[in-house]
């Protein structure tokens, strides 16, 4: 028995342009931009747990607070590059990378 396809399917490419533009507009630039942002919350808790430490021991580890650590896992703040590189080299001994894909 063969089954039919399903042409209702719409890949996650397909729904983002739909939903926020293609690439390159401004609301498409707005959504990419908040989901790194969220990427980069997550990362960071996921790593802090890794580590066993709790947000207050880790703030205190880096020169900054429970509120700000707080803040970057749940999206609610902006960081910037000195102080994610502080929170990874000096809280969480790792070493920040970067890449740029255009």
């Amino acid at each position: 028995m063969k089954k039919k396809a399903n042409n209702n399917l719409t890949s996650f490419a397909d729904h983002l342009d739909q939903q926020y533009g293609k690439r390159g507009t401004p609301e498409r630039e707005k959504f990419e931009e908040g989901f790194e942002a969220f990427r980069l919350g997550v990362m960071l808790q996921k790593l802090r747990k890794e580590k066993g430490l709790t947000q207050e021991q880790l703030a205190k580890k880096c020169g900054t607070t429970k509120t700000y650590i707080s803040r970057i896992e749940n999206d609610a703040s902006d960081i910037r590059l000195s102080t994610l590189t502080r929170i990874i080299r000096e809280g969480l001994g790792g070493h920040l990378k970067l890449s740029v894909d255009i």
